[in-house]
């Protein structure tokens, strides 16, 4: 990424960080500091819901899926409360649906696990609108099924037997097949 595609960090350095992995949690903030943003932690969706009420940031990155619940329920009441935020969604289920359902939900970008505190620095300040590169790997097929799965799972509200008949699927296969990590 060029340098004149970056913003430089405003005058507002707020930053939220919702993820109930604890340990990656804290190693985020301290990295996230060096680079000059000041940092709230949530590990739950309600902690961050509370936080985005009360004090909403100027950024946040914001994990998907959560013990409690869903992190696009942050996003939205980051939205609500603070238009201008710039959110990035990260999630260790990298899916095309949920990445589609978030920027429409109003996050700025969608990070898959592992992300370094660079990348996430990188979509939180990036303002070029230009489309990025080809992929050097392409998906496999089986990544391409799983991401068609993901898609008719999000358009059905996340309902596993409503996409199980749409998919004309075993409904217990789609579970197993939900339950999995994206393959690569």
């Amino acid at each position: 990424m060029d340098a004149d595609e970056i913003v430089e960090l405003g005058e507002d350095k707020s930053l939220l960080l919702v993820d109930d992995d604890e340990p990656f949690l804290r190693r985020l903030a301290r990295a996230m500091e060096k680079r000059g943003f000041d940092v709230e932690m949530a590990g739950s969706v309600a902690a961050g819901r509370a936080i985005a009420t009360a004090r909403p940031p100027a950024y946040a990155v914001v994990d998907l899926r959560l013990e409690d619940g869903n992190g696009l329920d942050v996003v939205e009441v980051l939205r609500e409360k603070r238009p201008d935020s710039r959110i990035v969604v990260l999630t260790g289920y990298g899916a095309i649906a949920t990445a589609v359902a978030a920027v429409k939900i109003g996050a700025t970008d969608y990070l898959s696990k592992p992300a370094d505190a660079n990348d996430i620095v990188h979509a939180l300040l990036a303002t070029s609108d230009e489309l990025p590169p080809p992929p050097e790997n392409p998906m496999s097929a089986d990544r391409v099924r799983w991401e068609h799965i993901q898609r008719v799972y999000e358009l059905c509200d996340r309902n596993v037997s409503e996409t199980a008949r749409r998919l004309n699927m075993h409904r217990r296969t789609l579970q197993r097949i939900l339950a999995k990590r994206s393959p690569r």
